[in-house]
């Protein structure tokens, strides 16, 4: 996913943000897939274009063997019922006029899932999925806690019954113990409701407890890709070593005595990337000039465990 860059007064395509820059993901049916990265990787992005809420500028999305990247705009209105997203700010997300039933209701009446009639009765059993009460049903979003908005969040996308979920960071702005009731939700939804998603997050712990299979995103592109245990048991990239050094221990000795490893400098521009590898500017391991010209291909190192790295 290239976004132009333009400039001047006649708005003259001077470059492109290169947001997503050639990755290839499966996720199979009924599993959870945590995708990890910095702020400004491409996390969230990514997550749009299998949405098609971005227009990809190369590359193609199956389906159920379906490829959706050439569907017309009215045969994708179609198949948005079965492919939902979680936002993560509801603060943002919601519409502040609107009632609690109104929101979690109107992707029924966009694709005439349901009567007006009925259209109460099924917000309520959409609350009580998500573990909020009927009486939740008339408040306004500003009336309900942060967590509560979210699970408004989630109701709405499973308003549907969609098969497939994008699930944008939603635990982001909460309070450990309510990621936690969430994240147990989660797990039963998908049990409940034989869903797959494809989970974003910042927190690797976090997403160690929700995700089967991890992959790591860095500017762009993907380093590495694993079960959720062998990740954690057995990381091989350095980008992947640095961030599970950055996550903290809850006990306070092993906290001081661990060692951080801090990566130099900043994440590269997707305006202009480095070329090669694109975290060898940053890299503990850099041999040049074969980091800095040859791209290192996401091939499989284990089985199921995939890093792109000369040097693995």
């Amino acid at each position: 996913m290239y976004f132009p860059v333009r400039d001047g007064i006649f708005q003259k395509r001077i470059a492109d943000l290169r947001a997503v820059d050639g990755v290839n993901l499966q996720i199979k049916k009924g599993e959870i897939l945590g995708l990890v990265g910095e702020t400004g990787c491409g996390k969230t992005t990514l997550g749009r274009c299998l949405l098609r809420l971005l227009k990809a500028t190369a590359g193609r999305i199956y389906y159920k063997g379906m490829d959706i990247s050439k569907f017309s705009e009215a045969k994708m209105r179609g198949m948005r019922q079965y492919l939902q997203m979680i936002f993560e700010n509801p603060y943002y997300s919601l519409d502040p006029s609107m009632r609690v039933w109104q929101l979690i209701t109107e992707p029924l009446k966009i694709h005439h899932l349901a009567k007006s009639k009925g259209l109460r009765e099924r917000a309520d059993d959409l609350l009580r999925m998500v573990e909020l009460q009927p009486y939740h049903a008339e408040r306004f979003p500003n009336e309900l806690s942060g967590g509560e908005r979210q699970r408004v969040e989630i109701a709405r996308a499973l308003a549907t019954a969609p098969f497939f979920l994008v699930c944008d960071n939603p635990l982001a702005h909460l309070d450990v113990s309510i990621q936690s009731q969430l994240i147990l939700l989660f797990s039963q939804l998908r049990e409940r409701h034989d869903l797959t998603y494809l989970f974003i997050a910042h927190d690797l712990a976090l997403i160690r407890r929700i995700s089967d299979r991890i992959t790591v995103m860095y500017s762009g592109k993907f380093m590495e890709e694993a079960d959720c245990e062998e990740f954690f048991n057995h990381p091989l990239h350095p980008y992947s070593l640095a961030l599970l050094s950055a996550v903290m221990v809850p006990d306070p000795k092993i906290e001081r005595a661990r060692k951080v490893l801090l990566l130099p400098g900043e994440l590269p521009s997707p305006i202009s990337p480095p070329t090669g590898c694109r975290f060898h500017t940053r890299c503990q391991r850099v041999q040049l000039p074969l980091c800095s010209n040859e791209k290192p291909d996401l091939r499989e190192v284990k089985t199921g465990h995939f890093v792109a790295c000369h040097f693995v």
